[in-house]
């Protein structure tokens, strides 16, 4: 018998504040900035460089450092997508989108997009399911004209997690 109490976790309430953005289809990505202005480039499972890249998004951070410079220390994910990239979105070139709405508006990098939010408020199924057929019926709101979207992310503040509901269906076990 342990010695050692151990307390259940708190459980957060369901119908709290969310935030629905559009899921980009392209790779994750993120631009890490030390405390020293060090700027490094990473996949989702590994740190990049220009000579060992991911879509090209390592040469991207390098050419645009200075710029990025201004998300400050931290290590900011986002989506790489565009041109090459899985669904392609029929652009010309490659974006990266920040997700993290909350901190990022109007005040940010040039060189960065941030994800669009689809709704803001408490939470529900049918704002989830309204999100996905408004993105059905007018297409991507992160490209404009583009009408195969890959479906919605759910941010839900309390429990400070993401869920994710794509249109098609994924392979047993995928992230």
């Amino acid at each position: 018998m342990s010695g050692e109490f151990t307390a259940f976790p708190k459980i957060p309430r369901l119908f709290r504040d969310c935030t629905i953005t559009e899921k980009i289809d392209g790779t994750n990505a993120a631009v890490v900035i030390g405390d020293d202005g060090s700027i490094r480039a990473q996949s989702r499972k590994r740190f990049i460089t220009p000579e060992d890249d991911n879509y090209g998004f390592a040469a991207w951070v390098r050419d645009n450092e200075d710029e990025l410079r201004a998300l400050g220390p931290g290590v900011h994910f986002g989506e790489w997508w565009g041109q090459g990239i899985q669904r392609r979105y029929g652009l010309n070139e490659k974006r990266f989108s920040l997700f993290n709405i909350e901190r990022w508006g109007q005040e940010r990098p040039n060189c960065c997009d941030v994800v669009p939010v689809l709704y803001s408020g408490t939470f529900d199924l049918h704002h989830v399911q309204w999100c996905l057929d408004d993105l059905k019926f007018k297409g991507s709101c992160a490209a404009p004209g583009f009408m195969d979207p890959e479906g919605v992310m759910i941010y839900h503040h309390a429990a400070r997690l993401y869920f994710k509901a794509p249109f098609r269906d994924e392979a047993k076990g995928a992230a």
